[in-house]
């Protein structure tokens, strides 16, 4: 490479360098501004009848003189608010009176998450958690999504393993495999509760002695279970999955990274 060029490449490697510096330094001024407030997830999957968390916490790990409002997009009231130490609770809407709670203990950490009892059809949605403390404040919105799930229970009789599941919504497909992931023939029957909740009943004949997974599944929640036949006795292990959204922080990392590789390899 010849003098020139090799003016002209580390000139160009220092342009990009400023150049991700700049970016870098806007985007931290950007975040840091519009708000020190995030959440561990801003794509919750509640379990209908159940108790669920909506994750909200300051960056700042110490704080005083907190206040917290929880909002949700469309209703007239707040869900919960804190202020001066205590609940302020004159404008709950009627929605969720006794079913919301904060953690006083946890508030002084910045952790303003909220916990919701009962869930049902009617809280999900978007949800807006303020806080405002001695040392930063902000926003994150949090939506909620709302389904039914359980892991199913096994039985065999006559070479026919049964898995019930009593609780899906919205209602899944049941997908059996072997081992090797290869699809099998089952027979799959659903029945509908009042409220539109699922329970599941789902069939395959089988050896006396192999495993088996049976996955439910709908566009929110999957569960995957391994039912191992061992004579007439039947082991099982489950574990559920959850659609989630992708971080726009990470693509844009992401997005910078893979730009200045490229134009790192096209200089050289």
């Amino acid at each position: 490479m010849s003098v020139l060029g090799k003016i002209i490449f580390y000139s160009m490697v220092a342009l990009i360098i400023i150049f991700l510096a700049i970016i870098i330094l806007f985007l931290s001024f950007a975040f840091s501004s519009s708000s020190a407030v995030l959440s561990r997830n801003t794509a919750p999957i509640a379990n209908l009848g159940q108790d669920t968390l909506l994750s909200c916490y300051l960056l700042t790990q110490t704080v005083t003189k907190v206040s917290v409002t929880w909002e949700k997009k469309g209703l007239s009231g707040v869900v919960y608010k804190y202020k001066n130490g205590a609940a302020t609770l004159q404008d709950q809407s009627s929605q969720f009176k006794g079913r919301t709670q904060l953690f006083s203990e946890a508030l002084a950490t910045g952790n303003a998450s909220l916990l919701l009892r009962n869930v049902k059809h009617s809280d999900e949605g978007e949800y807006t958690c303020s806080i405002s403390s001695s040392k930063s404040g902000g926003t994150v919105n949090i939506h909620l999504q709302t389904a039914a799930f359980t892991a199913p229970t096994f039985t065999l009789s006559n070479s026919v393993l049964t898995a019930h599941a009593s609780r899906w919504f919205p209602i899944p497909n049941v997908t059996w495999l072997n081992l090797d992931e290869e699809v099998l023939r089952g027979n799959t029957t659903f029945s509908a509760s009042h409220n539109k909740i699922y329970s599941v009943t789902s069939t395959l004949p089988v050896n006396n002695t192999d495993a088996y997974i049976c996955r439910i599944e709908n566009n929110l929640v999957t569960s995957v279970s391994t039912a191992t036949v061992t004579g007439s006795a039947v082991s099982e292990d489950s574990y559920f999955t959850f659609s989630a959204a992708s971080s726009l922080l990470v693509s844009v990392h992401l997005s910078i990274t893979t730009t200045c590789v490229l134009c790192i390899y096209n200089l050289t």
